[in-house]
């Protein structure tokens, strides 16, 4: 039986190495691409560790973000409130990035970076706890 879970927790940390990584080699647009997905997976693990699952086969970003911020943090308290809107901006970040023609800054992606690992952490910190 495969371990979603797992699964999702060990692309979140991966994401997060990525992001970290490109960011140490000046590759800022791709450093900001792997801090969304960080905290896009980090999020899926939130959801399930929560009972959540998506209303179809599949996790969509809005879907992810809205029961992430709206459930998770403001129904249920169960991430700080400085946590809310770190999906929707490394989105942001990573749409620049994917789409636009001007290449994200250092700055974009160095906060993008630890917005992600900000998110990871709190991820596994609650994980932690209902252990």
């Amino acid at each position: 039986m495969r371990d979603e879970r797992g699964d999702f927790l060990a692309k979140a940390r991966e994401a997060l190495a990525g992001a970290e990584s490109e960011f140490a080699n000046r590759r800022y647009n791709n450093a900001a691409n792997r801090a969304y997905y960080a905290c896009f997976f980090a999020a899926i693990v939130a959801l399930l560790d929560a009972g959540i699952r998506p209303p179809g086969k599949q996790w969509g970003h809005e879907f992810v973000q809205a029961q992430f911020s709206g459930n998770l943090i403001w129904r249920r308290k169960l991430y700080p409130a400085e946590l809310r809107d770190v999906i929707s901006k490394n989105m942001r970040a990573r749409q620049d990035a994917d789409y636009d023609a001007f290449p994200v800054s250092e700055i974009e992606s160095i906060r993008a970076v630890k917005r992600a690992a900000m998110l990871v952490v709190a991820v596994e910190r609650q994980a932690r706890r209902k252990e």
